[in-house]
């Protein structure tokens, strides 16, 4: 793909949509009509202080006026996703009390339904998910055999990232750790699924 054709014709988009001529986004960026024709045309190529000049102005990300590799999805907005610490008793899961803080997320990258972040603690999940590591959880009262759930155990108000697992009347939390026990939940005990793990984010 010619580079220099590809960012003329964004240019000639971007400032048609602003309703300017070219010797107003000339003025604009400080250079004369015939070099922003040029740059419209292919002709000529924008250095990399001008690229950003005219980004800056048509106020776009200057990697607006660079093409999208074959394969990559291009982020066209963002969502805040809240993270959950610990849960408040009795509370709605999203309940204010319960955020941490939020995080931009892509919506490319989300699923449907009601979503929300966990941030995992410890290493029962290693190597699956390390330490650390915020989780992306998808709302919904029940998972399938082998699926990795948010549980909220009651008695203490925290939420744990486990393999879920059904055996006759009981659920058995499995760590991937095999250095943990599983947590067993029966109809006495105290917990219940808070959601689906759908993807997992980690800083290096």
């Amino acid at each position: 793909m010619d580079l220099a054709k590809y960012a003329g014709a964004v240019i000639k988009n971007l400032r048609e949509e602003n309703g300017w001529t070219q010797t107003d986004l000339a003025k604009k960026v400080g250079v004369g009509k015939t070099t922003i024709a040029n740059y419209e045309s292919g002709t000529r190529s924008p250095n990399q202080d001008m690229l950003f000049k005219l980004a800056d102005v048509l106020q776009v990300s200057v990697n607006r006026l660079f093409p999208v590799p074959d394969g990559v999805i291009p982020v066209t907005s963002s969502r805040k996703i809240p993270v959950l610490g610990e849960i408040a008793c009795g509370e709605p899961i999203l309940a204010d009390e319960n955020i941490e803080e939020y995080v931009e997320t892509p919506v490319n990258s989300l699923p449907t339904g009601t979503i929300f972040y966990l941030k995992a603690k410890g290493d029962s999940m290693k190597p699956t998910i390390p330490n650390g590591s915020l989780v992306l959880i998808r709302q919904q009262p029940v998972v399938e055999d082998g699926e990795i759930a948010a549980v909220l155990l009651e008695d203490s108000n925290e939420a744990t990232l486990k393999r879920v697992k059904h055996a006759s009347n009981t659920i058995l939390l499995m760590p991937d750790n095999r250095d943990y026990d599983p947590i067993v939940v029966t109809e006495t005990s105290k917990a219940r699924i808070l959601g689906k793990a759908v993807k997992m984010t980690v800083d290096f």
